[in-house]
């Protein structure tokens, strides 16, 4: 079984359904950031979530965790 993450939610990959007409789908608007584990902690974690919130803002994508991300 393998899981996805959609609209703040965790689904089964298989029931996952996105409209031909999502933004993301048609433009492929969208960001990623990658954090970093050494020793089995993430390094510098406020700066990489600072920057994905900059990315995002930056193009007008709503930040879906808010703050408490």
């Amino acid at each position: 079984m393998t899981i996805a993450y959609l609209n703040g939610e965790f689904q089964q990959l298989e029931d996952i359904r996105i409209s031909p007409l999502d933004r993301g789908f048609l433009f492929a608007d969208g960001v990623y950031e990658v954090i970093p584990v050494y020793a089995g902690r993430l390094f510098r974690v406020d700066a990489h979530l600072e920057r994905l919130r900059r990315s995002l803002e930056s193009i007008r994508i709503d930040d879906p965790l808010g703050r408490a991300g």
